[in-house]
């Protein structure tokens, strides 16, 4: 299944709806606001597969962030060799870990806002990991159990800010930053390894498939779980390939009026304006 939040004035008090996509039609799940909350109650597989709610073109759809309000959006970073390559790191034993804030989330087509306070913010493409179900010191063996699907995110990065100290926040969590979508791909139709792109202005950046990760979804759930609980809507970020712009020659950052689009083959694909923040 494919599962959406979609933005509608017939929608709850965010003015959203969770729906289903089949083809070229959004199916209203009716009660549940959002994704993120659809997937709080233990039947969700089976409650959106059975509705039967209003329905709404895909074609011209608002929609939202596909999670809008994830308890924890967990990153990783230096988890694709190439990338790791590119910024003159090693190969690191255990995942680099920092996290991100709802606040930071865009819908897969909305603007980007580009702050006034950095003038070099980067792309990074990434596979998201949704989780579906609460536990903790999950085995990586049962790992697959705990992930309800799979999106797409651009992980976009001040660097500036990012390199200021070795801790790396302040760079990632920027509000309105982080397009997150279209669609949550459940596990049963993805496997990680299709092509994972970025492109600026019809110019491809980054193209790596997303099974070359040095750390697998699998081993982040297990691995995450081991510190915190992960709770349904739960979000991890999986990393970023080779090809962001602070690791080019001359160094390349996101411009106003600039398109970002990223795309994950059998996932979709966000498409965003870099516009500067008032």
């Amino acid at each position: 299944m494919r599962l959406l939040t979609l933005r509608t004035p017939a929608g709850n008090a965010n003015g959203t709806v969770a729906v289903r996509q089949d083809g070229t039609t959004l199916t209203e799940i009716d009660a549940f606001a959002d994704v993120g909350e659809l997937l709080k109650d233990s039947a969700w597989e089976s409650i959106a597969a059975a509705a039967n709610g209003a329905t709404h073109p895909l074609e011209g759809a608002d929609l939202a962030p596909v999670v809008p309000f994830p308890g924890k959006i967990i990153c990783v970073g230096h988890n694709y060799r190439n990338h790791i390559k590119e910024m003159g790191r090693d190969i690191p034993e255990y995942p680099t870990l920092f996290a991100k804030y709802q606040e930071s989330l865009i819908g897969p087509n909305d603007d980007l806002a580009l702050p006034q306070e950095s003038d070099t913010v980067d792309w990074e493409a990434e596979l998201a990991v949704v989780i579906g179900k609460k536990g903790r010191r999950i085995s990586e063996a049962d790992a697959k159990d705990y992930i309800a699907g799979y999106s797409v995110l651009n992980d976009v990065s001040m660097r500036d800010y990012q390199f200021r100290t070795i801790q790396w926040l302040q760079g990632k969590t920027w509000e309105n930053s982080t397009p997150f979508g279209p669609a949550l791909v459940t596990r049963d139709e993805f496997t990680a390894g299709p092509l994972m792109t970025s492109a600026v202005d019809g110019e491809v950046q980054q193209s790596t498939p997303t099974g070359d990760l040095v750390f697998t979804p699998e081993f982040l759930v297990s691995y995450i779980s081991t510190i915190i609980t992960l709770n349904p809507g739960d979000v991890i970020a999986t990393g970023t390939p080779g090809g962001v712009g602070h690791a080019q020659d001359p160094k390349r950052y996101l411009q106003e009026g600039q398109i970002l689009v990223t795309t994950i083959e059998g996932l979709g694909q966000l498409s965003n304006r870099v516009v500067k923040e008032a």
